[in-house]
Order: structure tokens, then sequence, then C-alpha cells
């Protein structure tokens, strides 16, 4: 019986063997940098294993196990830019090790790479397959853009977060998992109901990384922890505490919201602080609970053997109590 280490072990082993130009040197070096700073390789062994819940044949999944992984650090790539971020899994950021504009490079060359993997499925999958995956990667677009409006927006509503948060990181995992399906053989609504599924699962990955910048352990969770408070980022919980109806606390909170003279630690400690007295902390853990329960209710509607669920299954209990 395959096991959730079946999956992630073959991923890794084929990262391990991606090849890339060498020249020019600063256009490919950075892709190869962020391709081998590890992760959790989530999204590429949830198109294997939903491939697997249909068919022997899993392995066929894996050039577009393999796109969705590059599409990945695509978007990190310049992710990383926008919220000027400093640190990706434990290490320096590409902008940071190269410049801005060698990085923006770099990651639209990622974005092809990904194309090319796309590109060595061949019929009856691979229409549909490109057109899952154009969808997920023009509202991955949409989603980010949503991110940087917020900015700009004092109030935004845990409804707005939502539809942000599916657009920008659920529906990469859901589409990863319906692409996963339809290489499997998987009719039309099951596919439909596997997105679900994945899109579920995305949802609570999301809150549970917003939980975690605050509360997590930088060693373990690979990023600087507070960089979402340092950079008044609007998550499920500044949002939650915004609006609250706590008028001593609110007025404390916009006041660190506003302050430009601080040190990042007693910002992260003070806003921490209000987080603790306001219970936005539980709140978040809550809901990501609230939308793994979605997906293991989803996968047991599924008319599939409990063997072949089984990795799934490991993965939804595996990101329930995640500490990184």
């Amino acid at each position: 019986m395959l096991t959730l280490s079946d999956f992630t072990c073959l991923i890794e082993k084929e990262i391990k063997g991606l090849q890339f130009s060498d020249s020019p040197k600063d256009l490919y070096e950075p892709i190869k940098y962020i391709m081998h700073l590890g992760g959790k390789r989530i999204r590429p062994a949830l198109t294997l294993m939903s491939a697997a819940l249909f068919t022997d044949e899993y392995t066929d999944a894996l050039p577009a196990a393999l796109a969705i992984e590059i599409f990945h650090n695509f978007t990190l790539i310049h992710d990383d830019i926008m919220d000027k971020a400093t640190v990706r899994r434990g290490k320096a950021t590409v902008h940071k090790i190269w410049n801005e504009n060698t990085a923006i490079l770099s990651g639209d060359a990622t974005l092809i790479l990904a194309y090319q993997y796309l590109a060595q499925l061949t019929e009856p999958h691979f229409y549909q397959a490109i057109k899952a995956f154009n969808k997920l990667a023009l509202e991955v677009c949409e989603g980010q853009q949503l991110d940087m409006n917020f900015e700009g927006k004092y109030k935004v509503t845990i409804a707005e977060y939502i539809e942000m948060i599916r657009l920008k990181t659920s529906v990469l995992l859901a589409g990863s998992m319906q692409i996963g399906a339809i290489i499997g053989g998987a009719d039309k609504q099951v596919q439909k109901e596997i997105y679900s599924l994945g899109e579920n699962l995305g949802m609570a990955f999301q809150l549970q990384d917003d939980y975690l910048d605050v509360y997590g352990d930088t060693a373990k969770f690979g990023k600087a922890k507070g960089g979402d408070i340092v950079n008044n980022k609007k998550t499920y919980l500044l949002i939650s505490a915004l609006n609250s109806d706590n008028k001593v606390l609110l007025n404390e909170l916009n006041i660190w919201l506003s302050k430009s003279g601080f040190t990042l630690v007693e910002k992260i400690n003070a806003v921490k602080a209000i987080y603790d007295e306001l219970g936005v902390g539980d709140e978040v853990q809550l809901a990501a609970i609230g939308y793994i329960n979605n997906a293991i209710e989803i996968l047991g509607t599924l008319d599939i053997p409990a063997e072949r669920k089984k990795p799934l299954e490991d993965l939804m209990f595996q990101l329930m109590y995640r500490d990184k």
C-alpha cells in the first residue's frame, strides 16, 4: 500500500534530478536555488495522490506534478519581492541574494519552465489539464492583486479575506488535485468533488499559515516570525482584531498600525499581546479545523477503496497539526 512518504520522496527525487541551463548564469542560478530550498512539496504530492485514487499508473501525472511545483516556486519568487520578504524556508529570498530585477526575470523563466513540463502530458489528458492549470494560474494572480489591494484598505471583512485566500492559495491546491484526478481518469463530477476537497484543504493551510506567522517556531516555520505583524499585513488575525468591539484594545492596535518608531520585537510582542487578549489566535485555528473537517467529509463520500485514500488522509491529519 502506498504511503504519504512514497509520494513526497518520489517528488523530491524528481526535483533533485531537474536539469536547467547554465547560461546565462544569473537567470538560471536563482531558479536552481529556490527549487532546491526544500519545502513541503504538498502541491505536487497532491497531484500524484489524486491520480493514485483512480489509477495504478499515477506516475503518468509526474510531469503535471513538477509543473505545479515549479509554478508554485515562480509565485514565491514574485511574492517575496512584493512582500519585501527576506527569508524563505529559513534561507535568504532570491531578490535578497541577487536583486529585484534578476528575481523578476528568473520568476518569469520559472513560469515558462512550468508550461514546458505540463506540455509533456499527452491526450486525452493534455487539453483538460492545461485548461485547469490556466484557470488556477490566473486565479492565483487575481488573489495576489486582491491581497495587495487590501494593503491600502483599513477595513477588510472576513468574507473578503476568505475569498482572497481562496484565490491566492486555495485554488492552487484544488487545481493540483483536479489535474491529478483528470490524469487518473476520474469523471467530471468526481473531478469537481476532488477540486472542492482541495479547496477546503487550501483554506485550512493558509489559515494555519496566518496562525504560525504569529505563534509558530521560526526554526520550524522557515520564515521570520511576526513578519505579517511588522508589515501590517491583512491576515485573518488582524482583520478579526480590527472588527473587534473592544474599543480600548482597538485603539491600542491602531496606534501600533500607524506607529513608525519601534523595534521589530517591540511591535510583534505588543500586537501579539492584543491578539492574545482578543482570542483571535483560537478563532483562526477553529476556522482552519472547520475547513479540514469539510475536506475529510468530502473524501469520505468518495466511492474509492480505503487503502487508496489513506495517504491523503495522512496528509490531512499532518496539515491539521502542522507547526511549520
